[in-house]
């Protein structure tokens, strides 16, 4: 098999969504200090991270767009290995709406259906476009409501983007965010690399998120694999 990584580096300080809080990664204790600590006979050293459940490329839980939602402990897995396609919207202007006939023609030009119960991400170019500039969080392109149900009404159980949010900045994010929840679908976000999928047909997308008890969301390590 092949697989390909579509998931951004977590280190520390990496972009976060505006308004949430930072990723932090540092040292909780050095080889030298463990060394210490066992008089010279090892040293094992630790690290710590802290960050919000949205943070580097992460999966959306139902919880997250309202408290009827299925918080990320109870999210099934079964929608985390899933078939998935790739389609090119890289020709979208940046801050614009993704409309559903922009879907419906990238899904024609990639000449592969969308998976039942699968998932679709969206190539827009905007992360290796922007990254890891102040640009990255503000001038991505998404899809609208329309754009949306349209997914939804193929059968997915997901859908995947190259940028922090599912829409544009703004009220057509939010309602994109609201219409998931109606839809009984979800996204992914700051997925990175999708360029290398493009033409390359079906792939099987795998993104485990951790077992965070309520949580909202989660990181996940995204990949796509292709079978030889």
């Amino acid at each position: 098999m092949r697989i390909v990584d579509l998931s951004r580096e977590l280190y520390h300080r990496t972009p976060s969504y505006p308004g949430q809080p930072p990723i932090i990664h540092g040292i909780w204790k050095t080889h030298d200090e463990a060394r210490a600590e066992t008089g010279g006979v090892h040293g094992n050293s630790v690290m710590f991270f802290s960050m919000p459940d949205h943070g580097g490329t992460h999966i959306d839980a139902p919880r997250h767009f309202g408290m009827s939602g299925t918080p990320i402990n109870e999210y099934p897995l079964e929608h985390c290995i899933v078939p998935g396609i790739c389609i090119d919207l890289r020709h979208i202007e940046p801050r614009a709406e993704i409309a559903p006939a922009d879907l419906a023609a990238a899904v024609q030009k990639a000449g592969v259906p969308i998976p039942k119960k699968g998932t679709v991400l969206l190539c827009t170019g905007h992360h290796e476009r922007t990254f890891p500039s102040a640009a990255y969080s503000t001038d991505n392109p998404g899809v609208n409501v329309a754009a949306t149900e349209w997914l939804a009404e193929r059968g997915i159980v997901h859908f995947g983007i190259d940028s922090m949010r599912p829409g544009p900045q703004g009220m057509v994010n939010t309602l994109v965010h609201k219409a998931c929840l109606e839809l009984d679908i979800t996204h992914i976000e700051s997925l990175c690399n999708l360029e290398s999928l493009l033409g390359r047909g079906q792939f099987q997308f795998i993104g485990l998120p951790l077992k965070w008890r309520g949580g909202t969301g989660s990181p996940i390590r995204a990949v796509a694999v292709f079978e030889d």
